[in-house]
């Protein structure tokens, strides 16, 4: 971590769920979080990342294998973690797979899944985990968004509509939830430079088209996003619900 970065004495000790944590952007918050002497769990497909990346890191960190579209699955995997770590204090919904697709090639039985991989797991996430939020008296929910369908990107249509999907779930959480002083944000990156990305998406010719449409003209860095989700997390956000925190170097 940084020198230079914030701690957050209110995340000690806090017991933080991430969904997708093995890599890219939500490995970047497990680490953050461990960072910040959290009490981090995290549910993934992938046992080989996470088994590496909790061997990695220095601090309380444990996972569970599941398959998010399963939400039965999902649940057992949250109840797991919630015996080790307690009720979680934190929920980050970061999962999802921006694959692309061509509008016309797109069936219902592609659609529905594509939901169930970019939203229907964030809505049942946050049914599992607020009632313990409630007891706690209070908790932070955040969603992970993209500022594709601000910039109305194209090629992957079921990817922004669940996406753009993620900024009503907040709202209507945020109010459905406050009276517990349980907040609800979004955050939504720009375009980061995960290795997933570098492998299949970044050429001279996107980089270049991308650096006129931001503002800053450094590429963003996936713990940038992390830092944002930490501090929503933290104390210093208490009066922080209900709206989106970009992370997207000001693309248009």
């Amino acid at each position: 971590m940084s020198d230079q970065f914030a701690i957050y004495p209110s995340l000690a000790g806090k017991s933080v769920l991430i969904s997708g944590g093995a890599s890219g952007i939500g490995a970047e918050m497990v680490r953050a979080f461990a960072a910040q002497n959290s009490k981090v769990g995290f549910v993934d497909l992938d046992d080989t990342a996470s088994s590496k990346l909790v061997a990695d890191i220095d601090g309380d960190v444990s996972y569970e294998i599941c398959d998010l579209r399963d939400i039965e699955a999902m649940r057992a995997a949250f109840e797991k973690l919630a015996k080790k770590n307690g009720a979680a204090n934190v929920l980050v919904n970061n999962a999802a797979r921006d694959d692309r697709h061509d509008w016309k090639d797109v069936t219902p039985d592609y659609w529905d899944e594509r939901m169930s991989t970019n939203i229907r797991h964030h809505f049942f996430a946050i049914q599992a985990v607020a009632p313990g939020m409630m007891k706690l008296g209070g908790g932070s929910i955040i969603n992970m968004g993209s500022n594709s369908w601000w910039e109305a990107g194209g090629n992957f249509p079921a990817y922004t509509t669940a996406k753009a999907a993620v900024h009503g779930l907040t709202r209507t959480m945020a109010r459905d939830l406050g009276d517990h002083r349980i907040r609800v944000n979004t955050v939504v990156p720009g375009w980061i430079m995960t290795d997933r990305q570098k492998e299949l998406w970044v050429t001279e010719d996107a980089i270049k088209g991308h650096r006129a449409r931001q503002c800053l003209p450094d590429l963003i860095d996936p713990v940038y996003v992390a830092r944002m989700v930490l501090f929503l997390a933290s104390d210093d956000a208490a009066m922080c619900t209900a709206n989106n925190y970009m992370v997207e170097a000001g693309s248009i």
